[in-house]
Order: C-alpha cells, then sequence, then structure tokens
C-alpha cells in the first residue's frame, strides 16, 4: 500500500470513528439523523464532505452541503459554483444563502463574517430539517482557538477551546440543531495528505494570507515558529484544552448547585447571593448570563455589578447596564432585563379582534393571548359577540387609571395594583393597557376590568405574555 493510500485509510477511519461517537445516543426517535457539512470549499471541508459522503452512504443517513457566500471576495460567485458542482458529483442536495455583513465597525470583519455565517447556516438548518451540523475544525484550529483566547486574557471557558459536539443556540439561532467538529483529533497535514490521496479539488480564499487578521497572524507567523521549537505543540495545547473543559464542566455542576439555591422563579435571591464567595458569585452570574444568551462581561464589570449590588439598601431599585440587556436589584432581588425601548407615551395602537388567539404588540415586546372559557364555566370573562364588536386600542399609562377586578372588590389604581403584584418599576412601561372604546378593560400584569364581563354564553379571558 502507498504512503498516500496508507494516509486516505488513517484520516477515513479515524473520521468515521468519530462520526460514530458523534451519532451515539443523539438519533432522534430512532430516524436516521440528517447530517449537514458546513462547506466553503477549502481543504478542511473539502475532506469533511468526501469522507462523510462515504460514510452518509454506507449508514443511510441524508446528507446536505450547506455553503454560505459572504460576497467579501471577488470570486465568491465561483466558489460557490464550485461547492455546487463538486455536491452534485458526489450527489448531495446542495443549499447556499447569501449574507451580507452589519455591525462590522464594532467588531471587526472576521468576527462579523462569523456571525453571519453561522446564523445563515443555522437558518438552513432549520429550514431543511438538520439535526447535526457537521463543522470541519481540525486539532491546529484547536491550538489556534486556545492560544487566541489566552492572549485575550480569556478564562477556562476560553481556553477549553472547542468542543467536540455541543449546541450552539447563540450561533445557530436555536438548540435544536448540534454542531459536531470530527477533525479535531487530526492535524491539518493529515488531511493535506487525505486530499492528495483522493486528488479532491479545492478552493484558496485569499483572505487566509491576510495577517492583519489575528487567526491568520497566528497561523503564519507563530505557529510555524511554535512548531520548530516545540515539535508537536498542536497536541499538547489540544490535551490542555481537554484539561479546561473538565474543569469547566466543574465549575458547570457548581454553577448548577448555587442557581439551584438562589433562584426563585425568574430572579435570584441576594440572601442566598450573600453567602457565595466572590468566585462563586460570579461563576453563578456567568452561568445566568449564559443561560439567557447574554455575552460574558470582563472581570472588572462583574467587580463592579457584584459591589453595587451588594452595597445597595434594602429598598433601593438598582440598574446595571449590560450590553445585552439590564441587572435589576428590586426588593432583594435580581432580574435580568433584555436592553428594549420603551413605547412612546403618546402611542395609541388600534386593533380589531376577529377571534385571533394571539395578537403581538410588538411595541411592547409582547402579545395578547385570547383563551376561550366554555358556557359552562364559571371563569368570568368577555363575551365573545361583543369583544369582536368593539374598537380595541393599545395605550400606555397617562394617569389616574383605575381597574376593578371583581364585583366584591374595589377598584384601584394601576400603581397600586403593581405594587400588590409585586412589579418591578422597570417592567411597567412596557405592561400595555386594553382599551375598548373608552374604557379600560386590560391592564398587563393586573388583569380585566370586570364591568364589561359577561355572565353567560361563550366568552373569552385575556393575558398578555412577553417575549
Amino acid at each position: 500500500m502507498s504512503e498516500n493510500s496508507r494516509a486516505v485509510q488513517k484520516v477515513a477511519q479515524a473520521m468515521r470513528q468519530a462520526l460514530d461517537q458523534t451519532l451515539a445516543g443523539r438519533v432522534p426517535d430512532g430516524r436516521p439523523a440528517v447530517l449537514a457539512v458546513a462547506y466553503s470549499g477549502g481543504l478542511d471541508s473539502s475532506v469533511l464532505l468526501d469522507v462523510t459522503a462515504a460514510f452518509a452512504a454506507e449508514r443511510a443517513f441524508p446528507l446536505l452541503a450547506l455553503h454560505v457566500h459572504h460576497g467579501l471576495s471577488p470570486n465568491a460567485d465561483h466558489w460557490m459554483a464550485h461547492c455546487q458542482a463538486r455536491s452534485l458529483d458526489l450527489q448531495l442536495p446542495f443549499f447556499a444563502e447569501r449574507v451580507h455583513l452589519s455591525n462590522v465597525a464594532d467588531s471587526g470583519v472576521e468576527e462579523a463574517a462569523r456571525v453571519a455565517r453561522y446564523a445563515a447556516l443555522g437558518r438552513m438548518c432549520r429550514e431543511h430539517g438538520v439535526d447535526i451540523l457537521l463543522t470541519a475544525h481540525h486539532q491546529d484550529d484547536q491550538a489556534e482557538t486556545v492560544l487566541l483566547q489566552l492572549l485575550r486574557g480569556s478564562g477556562l471557558a476560553g481556553m477549553s477551546g472547542m468542543e467536540a459536539c455541543n449546541a450552539a443556540p447563540a450561533l445557530l439561532g436555536d438548540d435544536a440543531t448540534l454542531i459536531a467538529r470530527p477533525l479535531l483529533g487530526m492535524a491539518r497535514a493529515q488531511l493535506e495528505a487525505y486530499a492528495t490521496g483522493k486528488g479532491i479539488s479545492h478552493i484558496e480564499d485569499e483572505s487566509n494570507a491576510d495577517t492583519r487578521y489575528a487567526r491568520n497572524a497566528l497561523r503564519h507567523s507563530v505557529m510555524p515558529a511554535l512548531g520548530d521549537a516545540f515539535p508537536g505543540f498542536q497536541q499538547r495545547l489540544a490535551r490542555a484544552a481537554g484539561h479546561a473543559q473538565g474543569a469547566q464542566q466543574l465549575l458547570h455542576e457548581v454553577a448548577e448547585q448555587d442557581l439551584a439555591q438562589c433562584r426563585h422563579d425568574d430572579h435570584l435571591l441576594m440572601p442566598a447571593l450573600r453567602q457565595l464567595s466572590q468566585q462563586r458569585f460570579f461563576n453563578l452570574m456567568r452561568h445566568w448570563f449564559a443561560l439567557r444568551g447574554m455575552r460574558m462581561p470582563s472581570t472588572a464589570w462583574m467587580l463592579e455589578m457584584r459591589e453595587q449590588l451588594l452595597q445597595a439598601g434594602v429598598e433601593a431599585q438598582l440598574c446595571v447596564s449590560h450590553p445585552d440587556g439590564e441587572v435589576h436589584r428590586y426588593r432583594e432581588r435580581i432580574f435580568l432585563s433584555p436592553r428594549r425601548t420603551p413605547p412612546a407615551e403618546d402611542m395609541d395602537i388600534a386593533l380589531k379582534w376577529n377571534g385571533e388567539v394571539r395578537l403581538s404588540v410588538d411595541a411592547y415586546y409582547g402579545a395578547l393571548h385570547f383563551e376561550r372559557i366554555a358556557g359552562d364555566d364559571h371563569q368570568p370573562g368577555f363575551g365573545i359577540d361583543w369583544l369582536q364588536g368593539q374598537g380595541l386600542s393599545i395605550r400606555g399609562r397617562s394617569g389616574g387609571e383605575r381597574v376593578k377586578l371583581a364585583d366584591n372588590r374595589p377598584a384601584r389604581s394601576l400603581k397600586q395594583h403593581f405594587q400588590t403584584a409585586d412589579v418591578p418599576a422597570w417592567e411597567r412601561p412596557f405592561l400595555p393597557l386594553l382599551f375598548a372604546g373608552n374604557d379600560l378593560i386590560f391592564a398587563a400584569g393586573i388583569g380585566m376590568d370586570c364591568a364589561h364581563f359577561a355572565t353567560g354564553g361563550e366568552r373569552v379571558r385575556i393575558r398578555w405574555q412577553a417575549n
């Protein structure tokens, strides 16, 4: 057997084992998992597509090739045509999406392209029912990632590098599709040998030679020097990333335990938080931010937030700004609130209810839900015919509004209701009022006014659901 043949066989065997490990226990509902390869046309993804195509054909797994056209290179159309032709040769369905970069000034072209690429892949995965998205990250990529994170001063999560398989809702847009990296155990030199042995053609992205990008600077300037001084350093960095992943898993388990002790409903309790050491407090908050899809703040920001939360008075209504939202303290409780623009005070949104289950009210970041009540049910509600005949409108508070929740209860001001219901002050501007003509019939966060309740027949209850 020739050297090239042995290289091809070794890579194929290692990849098949990695794919088997990826699929073990992850085949949904006993059916074959739908696989997709993120196919750029470069050497790495071309090797991944070639091996996976043979694997999927043997195991009867549906396989798609997904391509993202950034439009950054004058060769982008050629690359997409190449990928489509290669997919056709392998008898694979091919799908592509063109994207336009945004927020480049804030994050730089490299990061903006990455975010747009994964978002497009996520959309295509959802559209075509993909269970597992395969990417062509390999051992050298892992070493670069660990080095970059170290140079940025990242914590354990950053130094953990890339996982062999994980959900990535912040990147793909949901957690239904897993990202798997079956090449992580292989060096780029092995993939080059495979491509040579199989005669696989691939494209060369000219931007990969631009050392203005941090990863390219590492790849072309730093990594070769490290390779000369420390042969095999990629494997050792990958092993270090594995150790960091183990330590990060322990931190995750501690955070889950602390969250169970400190959380009540959708908020955290200050008395429990005060019992945590500084590092456990930081670990818990980072975990909570991650659950909400918020970016990890700096250590300096975390120190300042903790100091403000701990030093504020019991009745203080503290707000600490975060790039993705706000951290609020209210009555010894901590809330995370998304960053939102309050509706205009004079906003008046006309509505007509024609029996819908849900009416979205985007200006208030939520929706009205209409739940039908059977005629023999004793729950209070509005008559369906009456409500359909009303000219409805959504407004904010203007002052003086009152709501009477039941005949045997007094009418009270919205402020009194909010205080009784313990609704935090910063949430109140985002709770709309529903009027029938000039009559207030429903206040989000409080309930329905009883003045127009029907006494029989089919009725409907209204509730508010924030996005």
